[in-house]
């Protein structure tokens, strides 16, 4: 293979790796005791890198359960989620 080191920080491809440099805690709604607005639902706080709203699975995007407010959107009938590859 010869004496160059690997280089973690590229992919095989030549691009940066983007997901190696995340860090949560640099979005405000992410932060520990931030109060953040993320829903039981949510799978990231809205605004984050490879996140975006999506129609909520619990409830159809209705917002509903019954008679009262669906507890993983908060009555919004949406939730962020995760998109893209991996």
């Amino acid at each position: 293979m010869g004496t160059n080191p690997i280089d973690l920080h590229e992919s095989v491809a030549g691009e940066e790796d983007p997901g190696a440099s995340i860090d949560l805690a640099d979005i405000p709604s992410a932060a520990p005791g931030s109060g953040g607005s993320m829903k039981p639902g949510d799978q990231a706080p809205e605004g984050a890198p490879a996140s975006g709203e999506n129609v909520c699975p619990r409830c159809g995007g209705s917002g509903r359960q019954g008679a009262t407010a669906c507890p993983d959107c908060g009555g919004t009938g949406r939730v962020t989620t995760g998109i893209g590859g991996g």
